[in-house]
């Protein structure tokens, strides 16, 4: 397993796909803006250019709603990394096609050439995300999704650039170099996808459903199977709807808004692009490598306030007009317009990020590429209904670019609302991810040992009031923990046990009815294939060592005998909620700031054979003598 992120960058199973992916959205990118420059070329007329401009998008998207179905089950079919050479040989023919189009300046032929692209995209959407689960470890899904969206953001920027810039600097020569730069990319991406290892097929024997309307009807319910897989879904399409809006209103903003010149629009979206691959790659370090879907309300609470402040910023037009990029440096409230869109970007990457690796973590693998096409028909609607929006808002009620981005902003937050009301682990998650982060700095070592799908039993010392949070934070899966009734009860913690499901459990003589339904609900879970994290020693520490692990462990397995993943918490004995000192009365700083402490974990052992004694001499060598 890599070390960090950046570290994928020099692993065959992680470099040829990511460049792949990124040629592929630099030469799209190249490709649409090289048609736009020779439009301005031929100096065509205003209306052969609006025609254009609402002509080809419709004609890129429109294979996402006739093919994605199509699509997601050959994805699921045919192995990976095979899919992706078609695909690339695929973009050679089309980019081909293209090329004798600029020749020729045939712009019927450069629109074919544009749709059959669209159709290379849709058949390559659903193995781009179900590829990362089939060759990353669960802690490397964060950081490979931030490096794949930060290559995506940059390749559409850079290749906006360079599209734009063809006919521009060659002139009349343009179009030839135009169709080579687009055949010479399309064939070194088939080159190095060729450097892509084998990555296994999600279900070989799927029977193809050839017929689109019933099978996108089909794959829509399968992301919908699971709640917060649904809502991720819906997040990630309204991160589209969101994103739309704003690339598609940065040119009259710039113009209007920002008195600049068309280089002043390239570097606002530029703040934008870059501020999104940046979030995207601060996912991992601020997720510390697990799956943090925590950071999801952090991020849409910063998406709506720069965008809020964006508007105060600059609510009106700008005072002056044909202003260069410097020009706009110069004047005054630049840096406040420009902290604004690479504040967006940033948080705009802290929200998608990690719903990309939700969904790639709790959807099961035979079916991971139907469900990302099932997104990406959704997520075409959202792109439609943003470019709808946009229009009506503009043309019916005359609103001003502003005056949209601020509405925007206060639909992001109630969209946001609307889903962490429904969907409560975000906003619980996100509540003991800023607990966790900000009194302790938190390693997790040996987490991948926790079984990437099916039953487990997560078995941990007990020296902390916190310690529950401090293993939800490590674990990429979400843990059903079975806690002490009065812990769970504790005041401001109780809603976090509550939205996580954790299981409370009381002694035989306290309340038998309560410890019965406990080992009931326990056996349920597994049975259900869920994680259960439970503290064998009954209660905390008084002193910090670990205590005998009581049977109770054993009366677990005994009755359904799944892998037991022994685990440590390293360094709590000092911190804030744990017995030392004296009984919890009150509530006690760490004994310094950001405390440092550690999770560590062990490999799985055999339900049907260990024992409680066997469990705790595990767990007290993880532990060591750090207490």
């Amino acid at each position: 397993m890599a070390n960090n992120q950046y570290a994928l960058l020099g692993q065959r199973r992680f470099l040829p796909f990511f460049l792949t992916q990124a040629l592929g959205a630099f030469n799209d990118n190249v490709y649409r803006q090289a048609i736009i420059g020779m439009l301005f070329w031929l100096g065509v007329s205003s209306g052969d250019m609006a025609l254009y401009a609402n002509l080809a998008p419709a004609l890129f998207i429109l294979p996402y709603f006739l093919f994605s179905a199509i699509a997601g089950q050959i994805a699921e079919k045919v192995e990976k990394a095979t899919l992706i050479r078609i695909t690339t040989a695929m973009e050679i023919a089309i980019m081909s096609l293209a090329a004798f189009g600029f020749a020729t300046t045939n712009m019927a032929l450069l629109l074919v050439a544009l749709f059959l692209t669209g159709v290379q995209s849709t058949l390559f959407g659903p193995v781009k995300y179900s590829m990362l689960p089939a060759v990353l470890q669960p802690r490397e899904l964060t950081g490979g999704n931030g490096l794949v969206e930060m290559g995506t953001s940059l390749s559409i920027l850079l290749g906006m650039i360079a599209g734009g810039s063809v006919f521009a600097v060659a002139g009349e020569h343009g179009r030839w170099v135009a169709g080579a730069a687009l055949v010479a990319l399309a064939v070194t991406g088939h080159l190095v996808s060729r450097a892509i290892p084998p990555a296994g097929a999600g279900e070989p024997g799927l029977k193809i459903n050839w017929n689109p309307i019933p099978e996108s009807l089909a794959v829509l319910r399968l992301a919908k199977n699971q709640r917060a897989v649904r809502n991720a879904v819906l997040g990630v399409s309204w991160f589209w709807f969101f994103g739309t809006i704003i690339t598609s209103q940065l040119p009259a903003y710039a113009d209007v808004n920002l008195g600049g010149s068309a280089t002043l629009y390239i570097f606002a979206l530029a703040l934008f692009s870059i501020g999104t691959g940046t979030g995207s790659l601060l996912c991992e370090k601020l997720s510390a490598r697990t799956v943090e879907i925590g950071l999801v309300p952090l991020g849409s609470a910063g998406m709506s306030a720069f965008l809020l402040d964006l508007y105060f910023a600059r609510p009106g037009p700008a005072l002056a007009s044909g202003l260069d990029v410097a020009g706009f440096l110069a004047a005054e409230g630049s840096a406040r317009i420009v902290i604004d869109l690479l504040g967006i970007g940033v948080f705009t990457g802290f929200f998608v990020v990690p719903l990309f690796a939700l969904i790639q973590s709790r959807t099961p693998k035979a079916e991971m590429a139907r469900v990302f096409a099932g997104l990406n028909i959704q997520n075409s609607g959202f792109i439609v209904a943003a470019s709808l929006v946009g229009l009506a808002t503009q043309r019916l009620l005359g609103w001003d670019v502003p005056q949209l981005l601020l509405a925007l902003a206060i639909a992001n937050a109630l969209v946001a609302a609307w889903i962490f009301t429904i969907v409560p682990e975000f906003a619980m998650r996100f509540a003991s991810w800023l607990l966790v982060r900000t009194l302790y700095r938190l390693r997790a070592r040996g987490i991948d040992h926790v079984p990437e799908e099916g039953p487990a039993l997560v078995v941990c010392n007990h020296i902390s009031y916190m310690d529950a949070l401090l293993l939800a934070a490590s674990i990429p899966r979400p843990v059903r923990f079975v806690m002490y009734y009065r812990i769970f009860n504790v005041p401001g913690l109780r809603w976090i046990f509550r939205t996580a499901r954790a299981i409370p459990i009381a002694g035989e003589r306290e309340d038998p009815a309560l410890m019965q339904r406990a080992f009931e609900e326990i056996d349920a879970a597994l049975a259900n294939g869920e994680v259960v994290g439970i503290f064998p020693e009954g209660r905390l520490t008084a002193d910090g060592s670990i205590a005998p692990f009581r049977p109770g462990v054993e009366r677990i397995l005994e009755r359904r005998p799944v892998p037991v993943v022994p685990m440590a918490l390293r360094g709590m004995w000092a911190s804030m909620w744990s017995r030392r000192d004296g009984r919890l009365g009150r509530s006690r700083l760490p004994r310094r700031l950001r405390a440092r402490v550690e999770v560590v974990a062990g490999a799985p052992l055999d339900g049907s054979r260990v024992t409680a004694a066997e469990l705790e001499a595990v767990v007290r060598g993880l532990r060591g003598d750090a207490e």
